[in-house]
């Protein structure tokens, strides 16, 4: 079974095996399937669980506003560091092993999060909550760098489909995180959310162990920079980027501006939070399928869901030179039209990188793919640091009205460089890539 990892770019195929994948899941894939989704919900659900009640424990433990906004934003940086690193050398380290040791390590640093409130209070608890984190942070790294990679190798034909159905469980685990584990919290103390996730995190290790195929590939001379040398990478990295720092800067600001200005009780907040978590849920296979079966319409996608998101941004709050009221109502609106856009922005940025990589020359292999998908996780938290952080300042020192239409104003320039270099961008090349993937699929016919 494992045959049908490996043999996607291969010429030596058995003639008789090649209809059958595009036909139907092997049992391999549907498991793996099943794997990656496990991952992502898992991993996922246990990196939201302390937002309802860490802070306030946090503080108990002399840790300042400050220092708290430091830990979280370390976890950001550290998984910056950590995708880079690990997509890079992932063909060394072997792409199984990095998924597994990954979710060894995550499981291992979420229980012992959950012994920290036995730590002495002051620097000691803070320094502890630093190296925890940051560990925690790697070890998610190799997890999901490896998930994208090895989803791409599996699944070569289905990109899109495929990430954009695991992204239900990334939102699902998002969005179960924080009322699970507030209300483990207020059952059953500190210590047991993080044990009972942990746990769930480290059953995932066996499963995965005997699941996940074992895939072989030689290192690629290809690098990051020769990776970043490209226009349209840059621009789709940068694409890439203004989504996650929207998601960050909403994390962190937009519960207190619905309390303050709506006077909600943090329950209702949760409930608002959900319109924008539901719609990209519910948005992402369709764009996946889309995106796989259209692959010359992602460009489109991207500048469309950017312009959205612009839109959805500047009316949230809404934008202060708009001069119109921000009843409640339009801001539960724009969430889920930013929620939706999303879906349209982020799930074809993965496998259009991989497209172009592959038309520029990069071996097709999981060394590229590694590279690919370590590229997007940094950008990914390159922007989730820099949401919350910058995002923060300007609702600070001016309003969220003035931070919000910041982000709108970053997400319609990501649209704007895009639809430009779609325009100048000669369709040559999109040809050339339709002959080279025609030439491939007739290719074991030709060797009958």
């Amino acid at each position: 079974m494992e045959q049908h990892v490996d043999v996607q770019h291969e010429d030596e195929n058995p003639p008789a095996e090649p209809a059958e994948p595009s036909r139907g899941m092997s049992r391999r894939q549907a498991l793996t399937l099943i794997s990656m989704a496990s991952v992502n919900f898992s991993s996922m659900i246990c990196y939201s669980i302390l937002g309802p009640f860490f802070p306030a424990e946090a503080v108990k433990k002399g840790a300042s506003q400050t220092v708290i906004g430091l830990i979280f934003g370390c976890y950001a940086v550290c998984n910056l560091i950590g995708s880079l690193v690990l997509g890079r050398y992932i063909v060394q380290i072997g792409a199984k092993f990095m998924l597994i040791a990954g979710l060894f390590v995550s499981s291992g640093c979420t229980i012992m999060f959950g012994f920290l409130d036995r730590a002495p209070s002051g620097p000691t608890f803070i320094a502890l909550c630093f190296i925890v984190r940051s560990i925690d942070a790697v070890g998610f790294a190799g997890a999901m760098t490896s998930s994208f990679a090895m989803t791409a190798k599996i699944f070569p034909d289905n990109v899109a489909t495929v990430l954009g159905s695991l992204e239900i469980f990334t939102g699902l685990g998002l969005i179960l995180g924080p009322p699970v584990g507030g209300w483990f919290y207020q059952s059953f103390g500190y210590e047991v959310p993080f044990m009972i996730l942990g746990c769930l995190l480290l059953v995932m290790v066996p499963f995965n162990i005997y699941v996940l195929p074992s895939i072989e590939a030689d290192p690629s001379k290809d690098s990051f920079f020769h990776l970043l040398s490209h226009v349209k990478v840059v621009l789709i990295c940068y694409t890439i980027f203004t989504l996650s720092a929207g998601l960050g800067f909403l994390d962190a600001t937009l519960s207190l501006f619905a309390i303050n200005k709506f006077k909600l009780s943090p329950g209702y907040v949760g409930l608002i939070m959900l319109g924008l978590s539901l719609p990209y849920c519910l948005a992402s296979p369709l764009m996946g399928y889309i995106t796989d079966k259209y692959a010359r319409s992602r460009m489109m996608f991207m500048v469309t869901g950017a312009v959205i998101t612009a839109t959805g941004f500047c009316l949230l709050g809404p934008s202060p030179f708009l001069n119109i009221s921000g009843p409640l109502w339009l801001l539960v609106v724009m969430l889920g039209l930013i929620g939706f856009s999303l879906g349209m922005t982020a799930i074809p940025t993965f496998p259009e990188i991989i497209t172009h990589a592959y038309d520029q020359g990069f071996e097709e292999g999981l060394s590229t793919l590694g590279m690919v998908s370590g590229l997007f996780g940094a950008f990914w938290s390159l922007g989730m640091f820099y949401g919350p952080t910058v995002g923060g300042l300007i609702t600070q020192h001016l309003s969220f009205e003035w931070a919000a239409t910041v982000q709108g104003g970053l997400a319609f320039l990501a649209a704007f460089f895009l639809c430009v270099y779609s325009l100048c961008h000669t369709p040559r090349q999109q040809r050339n890539r339709a002959d080279r993937q025609q030439t491939d699929e007739n290719t074991p016919l030709l060797n009958e």
